[in-house]
């Protein structure tokens, strides 16, 4: 029996215009889920997950086996944000100037003076699809750091800022590891979600199977804009993280680190290297995302816990007693939550 979390305090009432863009959220959630819905089948907490990451200002990495619609997702979920999209296939050869963009000699034809001028790559989009980032060595994986972190690229001196909003969705098959190389720990901090596309059910997979393989396409309408998405996204911002729930994320964190106090026997035992910061911030505003996506102006214990495995689980680097008794990170982040919960929360 876990004792009784710290209660956390009722909010205030919010800003009458910020109830009206809470009212609006919630009313885009439902109408974003049912246009992507025409075209996706299931996958609703994916979904979810990619929208909570959206309007947290976040990047996501969906792993998942090929033929589960990952890219086709990104694409859709794009259209109904009406957000400039780029793809980026990433193969062995691809070199970093493909993504960041690079400078070209350029000649006046009125002077026949020559200049450099700097031709923007795919990256300069509102959603990047990094399509299958692991195959590409990791001085082009790196190209991404600085766009993911500050928002820019600087190329020849010169930085470029990227639109806004901006955000990466990578896509990662883990089956496939041969002839692929695994991003650095550096890399997969920058990712606030880490998303685990499973397959469908039988009903689903009938749906899907009936979809596709007829003469109709379904048609998708947008329904915010990328003004309307940057407004929400400061939204989510100012909704107000109660101290115990601040206090319960970074417990939670400090919790994964094996050279921490206050980490339990089995963290001591299976991880090498635990989370850092960037999961507790990712886990307050995952919670404020979820609470507003669901028209709610404060998050609870319950947001906290429904973010935390997609937060922590690609954070978290197993030593080789881990591999030795079967065991994963996200059975270890799941133990974590469920025997020592009472523990975190205060």
């Amino acid at each position: 029996m876990t004792p009784n979390p710290s209660p956390i305090p009722r909010p205030s009432s919010p800003p009458l215009g910020d109830v009206e863009l809470l009212e609006r959220l919630a009313r885009a959630r439902a109408d974003l889920l049912a246009q992507v819905g025409r075209r996706i089948v299931g996958q609703t907490d994916v979904l979810d997950g990619i929208l909570t990451a959206i309007f947290s200002g976040g990047h996501a990495l969906l792993l998942g086996v090929p033929g589960l619609a990952k890219t086709l997702m990104v694409q859709t979920m794009a259209q109904t944000l009406d957000l400039k999209i780029s793809r980026i296939q990433f193969t062995p050869d691809l070199m970093p100037t493909d993504i960041t963009g690079t400078e070209i000699i350029e000649e006046d034809q009125s002077t026949g003076k020559r200049g450099f001028r700097f031709v923007r790559g795919p990256v300069f989009a509102n959603i990047v699809l990094a399509d299958e980032v692991n195959r590409t060595p990791p001085k082009t994986q790196a190209a991404l750091l600085q766009a993911m972190q500050e928002h820019q690229v600087t190329a020849a001196g010169q930085t470029h800022p990227l639109p806004a909003p901006f955000f990466v969705l990578a896509t990662q098959n883990p089956i496939e590891q041969e002839g692929t190389y695994p991003l650095p720990e550096a890399q997969l901090d920058r990712f606030m979600f880490e998303l685990r596309v499973g397959y469908p059910s039988k009903a689903e997979e009938e749906t899907i199977v009936e979809a596709t393989t007829g003469d109709l396409a379904a048609e998708i309408a947008p329904v915010l804009t990328a003004e309307d998405v940057l407004a929400l996204q400061h939204l989510v911002r100012r909704i107000p993280a109660p101290k115990p729930l601040v206090q319960a994320a970074v417990t939670l964190v400090r919790m994964t680190r094996p050279g921490d106090a206050e980490a339990p026997a089995f963290i001591k035992e299976f991880i090498s290297w635990g989370a850092g910061p960037r999961a507790s911030q990712y886990l307050v505003l995952g919670a404020k995302a979820r609470a507003a996506l669901d028209g709610r102006p404060m998050p609870d214990y319950d947001d906290l816990k429904a973010v935390a495995p997609t937060v922590l689980t690609h954070r978290l680097v197993i030593n080789f007693a881990a591999e030795a008794g079967g065991r994963t990170a996200p059975d270890i982040v799941d133990e974590l939550l469920k025997d020592h919960g009472g523990r975190w929360m205060g």
